[in-house]
């Protein structure tokens, strides 16, 4: 009965030994962590004064954008006026200022949107703010022991995903927490 326990367990220490076995128990679980980077912008960096400044820079285009959007209705109010009264020359002359203004308006809107985009693009992707909030996501993710952190609305190989492994809130209120806010 002894001799027998004693091959079982050279048999079975033979078997943990074996290439196969000793890198299936030496596998490592990997863990995933995904955060939404959109809505850590939102939240946290939103309330930056270089997003506030762009923000009162969008606004006082959609300002001027209405303002030329009011005066082309008015001026398409007078062309209407002048051909219910027949008179051709100021309705030409109108509907050629209308459709100059309108021009300018969709250039100026193209434009300006243009500028804008591109503004918020230099903010979101600054050295400053994504060096802090990678800087964050390694510590949430070596503390909590994921091996990776995805994007998740830049990634689109990712499917589904279980909301434990989503870390948007804590990384959010870990930078809100070291920004003393």
């Amino acid at each position: 009965m002894m001799k027998r326990c004693g091959i079982i367990a050279v048999m079975f220490l033979a078997a943990m030994m074996s290439p196969g076995l000793t890198s299936i128990t030496a596998q490592q679980l990997t863990r995933f962590a995904v955060v939404d980077l959109s809505r850590v912008y939102t939240q946290f960096f939103r309330e930056s004064r270089a997003v506030r400044e762009w923000e009162e820079r969008s606004a006082r285009v959609q300002t001027e954008v209405d303002r030329m959007t009011a005066e082309i209705q008015t001026l398409h109010s007078s062309l209407v006026d002048a051909e219910a009264r027949g008179d051709e020359e100021r309705a030409l002359r109108l509907q050629n200022e209308v459709y100059r203004k309108q021009d300018f308006l969709r250039d100026y809107y193209q434009v300006k949107k243009t500028e804008l985009e591109d503004q918020m693009k230099k903010l979101s992707q600054s050295g400053s703010f994504l060096e802090q909030v990678r800087d964050e996501i390694r510590f949430i993710a070596e503390s909590e022991g994921y091996s990776m952190v995805l994007n998740q609305r830049e990634n689109t190989g990712i499917l589904w995903f279980s909301p434990t492994v989503d870390i948007t809130e804590k990384l959010i209120t870990n930078l809100r927490t070291k920004a003393g806010r």
